[in-house]
């Protein structure tokens, strides 16, 4: 794999990581969050990233997830450049969706 690969897992491997307490950033825009998001997941729209590297664990892996892959596989690679352990979500949160899994929408609680 070369440096710029970012390694990727599936939404139904996703699926059993959360269940494990995986921590899970979601880099869309909080409009798009608000409609509909994996439960879990924490928002951290792709051009605000650089400014909340510190709220990141940097001693676990952390996966990626956006709409559909494109801006969080970016965010990965970030990451990565930036020494973190991150993969991107294949198929983001529309692939999510299309499996059939459940989703949390409306503002974050509390």
């Amino acid at each position: 794999m070369s440096d710029s690969e970012v390694p990727t897992v599936s939404v139904h491997d996703l699926r059993g990581l959360l269940a494990g307490g995986a921590t899970v950033v979601d880099v869309r825009e909080e409009d798009e969050w608000v409609t509909a998001r994996v439960p879990g997941v924490v928002l951290m729209p792709l051009a605000e990233l650089p400014l909340h590297l510190t709220e990141i664990p940097a001693a676990q892996p952390v996966y990626m997830i956006c709409a559909t892959g494109a801006r969080s596989e970016r965010a990965a690679q970030y990451l990565r450049a930036s020494g973190m352990e991150a993969f991107n979500v294949e198929g983001g949160t529309n692939g999510w969706i299309e499996a059939g899994y459940q989703v949390e929408s409306g503002p974050a609680p509390g």
